[in-house]
């Protein structure tokens, strides 16, 4: 295996690939696995070696990943990804960044790191990662990736280390959209579902805060698919301003993954890599009072967007202000 494809890989990496169903849609397809799913007699590490030390092995496979082998795929390792999943750079101070092999020298992305630079480099036909505040997106961006983060709640999360409930879910990315297809029926059951767009709406407060390069090369994709949409419109996500909407994410976050963690921190005392120490410290200061405010932000944009995506409706805005960062 060459370096671009080990560096994907944690180290205490499977001792062989796990065959899945001789038969099903995905038979003859293999998947790495983010580092946050239980595989069935190995340990589980988030990103962070002092969280796998204390934990024993996983007595049985993640939802999304005993689905994936019912489904016939064959599962070939473990991949890396930040810390307790709480970044999106795709850096990780034990385990090293996983090389982008689209972009080398840039970053991966994260915290989905491993999977999309396992994805991006062959290693793999498909790769499941989850999203939270960008954990596929901004990989799938960074490394020429199709990737998807499916609605929330839609798919099981037994199994999986979580990072903030309210926002988690699991997503997968691949280099050929027929794969990724493929994973959403079986992930999604939504095998035969079909859908009659005919309205595209361009988010102006987005593309706004993207850098003009980026905003420019995503404008000429978007030309290029709204010839299939009869109907295109611009508008703002949050006519009011994102920052209401950024602010109530991070309270959220913050106060979600303190409650997942916080208790192993103070105990364990786990060393902890630049900007996720930081993090954490934010995070044990956020209070549930601070939380049940943030939450009215959050249901306020969420009743936003629902009436913004009528059915039929496509939303375009950047995946990332950026291309991947040195």
């Amino acid at each position: 295996m060459s370096q671009h494809f080990r560096s994907a890989f944690v180290p205490h990496d499977l001792p062989a690939p796990i065959a899945g169903a001789a038969q099903g849609p995905l038979a003859g397809l293999t998947v790495a696995v983010k580092d946050m799913y239980d595989i069935a007699g190995t340990r589980t590490g988030g990103g962070n070696p002092d969280w796998l030390d204390a934990h024993p092995p996983a007595p049985a496979h993640a939802a999304a990943v005993r689905r994936l082998l019912e489904g016939g795929a064959t599962v070939i390792g473990k991949t890396v990804c930040d810390e307790f999943f709480f970044s999106v750079t795709g850096a990780n101070a034990h385990y090293g960044t996983p090389v982008n092999p689209r972009a080398p020298g840039r970053l991966p992305g994260g915290s989905s790191s491993g999977s999309a630079a396992a994805a991006a480099a062959g290693a793999c036909d498909f790769a499941l990662g989850s999203d939270t505040g960008g954990s596929v997106r901004v990989p799938a961006a960074f490394c020429g990736l199709y990737g998807i983060r499916p609605t929330h709640g839609r798919i099981d999360m037994t199994g999986a280390m979580p990072m903030a409930p309210s926002f988690d879910v699991p997503g997968w990315f691949a280099s050929r959209p027929g794969v990724l297809r493929r994973v959403g029926e079986v992930l999604l059951d939504a095998g035969g579902v079909r859908a009659n767009l005919r309205k595209l709406i361009l988010v102006d407060d987005a593309f706004a805060e993207a850098d003009a390069e980026v905003a420019h090369l995503l404008r000429a994709a978007i030309d290029a698919m709204a010839r299939d949409l009869p109907e295109q419109v611009h508008d703002a996500a949050a006519p009011h301003g994102l920052d209401p909407w950024r602010e109530s994410f991070r309270i959220i976050q913050a106060r979600e993954i303190w409650g997942n963690y916080g208790q192993f921190v103070e105990e364990y005392q786990p060393k902890l890599g630049p900007g996720i120490r930081e993090r954490m410290e934010f995070a044990a200061t956020v209070s549930e009072r601070d939380a049940d405010k943030a939450r009215k932000e959050q249901k306020r944009a969420r009743e936003r967007i629902c009436d913004l995506v009528e059915p039929g409706t496509v939303i375009a805005l950047p995946t990332a202000p950026c291309i991947a960062p040195r």
